[in-house]
């Protein structure tokens, strides 16, 4: 049977990419059991005609964001953090925020002292208040000019009163600095602790190790020339900051996958738990009430087109993923739990269906329709085939 199904998912990627304007992609399909299929396509550099691996490395962008929410609710188990107390004793930065509230005859920034103190329950929900500078130009225009991967990057004023409403954005980052600043380590050092070397992710870190960069697959950009190199290193690289909680890890198919596989397996993986069952269960749960989560508008077109994961669902959002209340179009259970990464990375966990999968691309500007149309194709797949 797995054999048929790596076939099938080979025969599927192969289709997809002869079908679309996309360089080259990794596949993988799993269970909590283990790895159904795997498969890779096209180039990883189609300037030299390298071919796309199964190792390859990617900038796995805001796939992160869903292990750093892991290794904050590890610290919410030991008692290290709290979801509901204010977070400023742990983030004295986020004391006192402000909420903008227009601009001025000059352009300058309006703002009020927010009611509500901000909460880690607020940072991994996107309910802070905080958003991206590429998709909302009034907070581009609040936060100034600032340098990439600085924490001034990271620093703006909020779009509304925390827990009111949804907005994606860089609370993430700083869920990541309050894993450094509850354990004592840098984000990366705790991951490697606590999650990466358990679960045996040996290509998963903030960097790629001068032995594996032959591994690493280019970023490259949707242009009027077709798709061009694209220097971008969404964590800053060596002059970045702060390690990016939001979007810094670079990692692998199968990495990713035994990721994907603890969540499947309620916390743990071949005999290494990670969190608890009960941790798993609030973070698969949507925690947002009412409010609808998974749009995105883009106001910078060469980093990322306007999103929208189910347009036609009211989606919730849990403690670090998305969560459809319905079943999706391809095939996902309702209750699946999902996001993806700003190089045309994706990736879902279906409990109720024992499945995950994920697509691994490499280019700009993000939810590309052929890329869109790669992991339809992929998804569909999964679900035909078990």
């Amino acid at each position: 049977m797995i054999e048929l199904q790596q076939l099938e998912l080979q025969k599927t990627l192969d289709q997809a990419l002869a079908d679309q304007q996309v360089a080259g992609a990794v596949a993988m399909i799993g269970n909590a059991d283990t790895v159904l299929a795997s498969a890779e396509a096209g180039f990883s550099d189609p300037a030299t005609g390298k071919p796309m691996a199964l190792d390859g490395i990617f900038q796995i962008a805001s796939m992160t964001k869903a292990i750093t929410s892991v290794a904050a609710m590890q610290l919410v188990e030991r008692g290290l953090l709290s979801l509901d107390e204010p977070i400023d004793p742990v983030l004295p930065e986020l004391a006192n925020p402000d909420v903008l509230t227009g601009f001025d005859g000059d352009g300058k920034a309006i703002v009020e002292p927010a009611k509500t103190a901000i909460t880690l329950r607020h940072l991994l929900t996107h309910t802070s208040g905080m958003g991206y500078a590429f998709t909302r130009a009034d907070m581009a225009k609040a936060q100034g000019k600032v340098a990439p991967a600085s924490i001034a990057s990271i620093t703006t004023p909020l779009m509304f009163e925390p827990g009111t409403d949804w907005l994606y954005g860089v609370s993430t980052d700083w869920v990541g600095r309050a894993v450094e600043a509850a354990s004592g380590q840098t984000l990366g050092a705790y991951m490697e602790e606590h999650i990466f070397a358990p679960l045996a992710m040996q290509d998963t870190g903030f960097a790629v190790a001068p032995d594996k960069i032959e591994r690493r697959v280019p970023l490259l950009s949707r242009q009027a020339g077709g798709l061009v190199p694209f220097p971008l290193e969404i964590g800053g690289g060596d002059a970045a900051e702060y390690q990016s909680g939001g979007g810094g890890l670079y990692s692998t198919a199968a990495d990713y996958m035994r990721f994907m596989r603890m969540i499947l397996n309620r916390g743990s993986l071949d005999g290494a738990r990670i969190i608890s069952a009960e941790t798993v269960a609030a973070m698969s749960k949507n925690q947002i009430g009412g409010m609808k989560a998974g749009q995105m508008e883009s106001v910078v077109p060469l980093l990322a087109n306007s999103f929208d994961a189910f347009p036609d669902m009211h989606c919730g959002w849990g403690l670090g993923f998305l969560i459809n209340p319905e079943e999706g179009p391809n095939g996902r259970a309702a209750g699946s739990l999902t996001w993806a990464g700003l190089t045309n990375c994706y990736y879902w966990i279906d409990p109720a269906s024992n499945i995950a999968g994920l697509v691994l691309m490499q280019f700009l500007p993000f939810a590309d329709p052929d890329a869109l149309h790669v992991l339809a194709e992929v998804e569909s797949a999964a679900y035909q085939r078990t």
